[in-house]
């Protein structure tokens, strides 16, 4: 998930293994991207439905209730900050609805097996309309997946496909645990790393499209949200801005959360799409700002500087994986 803070030059507070909960650290970006989906549904005309959103932010507690909520008055009469959150909530939409269309095509293609990395609180298994032997697996932190688990089984949630969560950190042996989960690697496979890369430091992004591509047998596809580097969005001045808009919402809100220390901000990240090319994948994308005015949720020109800096990615892979 990446809500709208800027993701340049921000001193990290993660460190190597840490662990979360879903509202502490990483766990709390996937309540703040329900919590945007959650936004976008009550629209008149939503871009995505997402009737599953609300139900988990809330069961997060009264702020994330308040943040989900269409009632904005916790935002103040600052009006650049109202546009912004709304903004954040157009990005959301858009960037569902585009991994939306990349499952139904894979869906029609004739794939069957799924893969969430990081499935936070993606609710696909149960908001889609999954062909029959359709397996959705979610990898996740175990904590994150529990609290996902418990709050759509109380509310009597019922998956439209064959969902199976695998507890593990990405940075561990994920494979395994996927396989041991039922994975079978002969068949295709449609991947999802959704709200991720920027998480991961780039030899670990690096890593995680090896055994994606190892696990993938021809004719699987992979979906990625992919951020870049821009030196010159970030200027002191705007990082003065988004400090103050962070502490704005804290205090609003009693969210003790700093997205952007939750980063890895590394120059020399692969480029996605050329790692992806360059090992036998075919991608194709789309910059985020692009789709967003294609699909009518066009950034107002004097937010461009701070809007996701985003590239959204399908690509396929037609001949030997391994």
């Amino acid at each position: 998930m990446v809500m709208m803070f800027d993701v340049t030059e921000a001193a990290s507070a993660r460190s190597e293994g840490d662990s979360w909960d879903i509202t502490e650290s990483v766990g709390a970006t996937a309540l703040g991207v329900a919590a945007e989906r959650a936004l976008e549904t009550s629209q008149p005309d939503p871009l995505i439905r997402d009737e599953y959103a609300f139900l988990l932010v809330s069961a997060a507690g009264p702020p994330w209730t308040q943040l989900a909520s269409s009632d904005l008055s916790w935002l103040g009469d600052d009006e650049t900050a109202r546009r912004m959150h709304l903004m954040s909530r157009d990005y959301q939409a858009v960037r569902t609805h585009y991994f939306d269309r990349y499952f139904a095509a894979a869906a029609r293609a004739g794939i069957r097996q799924i893969v969430l990395l990081a499935a936070g609180l993606d609710s696909r298994a149960y908001r889609l309309d999954w062909p029959a032997g359709t397996v959705v697996y979610e990898l996740d932190q175990p904590r994150v997946l529990d609290f996902k688990n418990r709050t759509l089984q109380a509310h009597g949630a019922v998956a439209k496909a064959d969902r199976r969560t695998v507890a593990v950190d990405l940075r561990d042996d994920w494979p395994a645990a996927l396989r041991h989960a039922g994975f079978d690697s002969a068949a295709p496979t449609a991947w999802l790393a959704e709200g991720l890369l920027c998480y991961l430091p780039a030899d670990a992004q690096d890593r995680l499209f090896e055994r994606i591509t190892a696990l993938s047998a021809p004719g699987s596809r992979l979906a990625v949200e992919a951020f870049h580097h821009d030196p010159q969005r970030a200027t002191e001045r705007r990082r003065a801005e988004w400090r103050d808009r962070t502490a704005r919402m804290k205090a609003a809100l009693d969210l003790n959360l700093d997205f952007e220390a939750l980063t890895y901000d590394d120059p020399d990240r692969a480029d996605a799409g050329e790692w992806l090319a360059a090992h036998g994948w075919h991608p194709d994308s789309v910059p985020g700002t692009e789709e967003m005015a294609r699909l009518g949720r066009p950034v107002p020109a004097d937010l461009l500087d701070v809007a996701v800096p985003s590239t959204l990615l399908r690509a396929h892979l037609n001949g030997a994986s391994r």
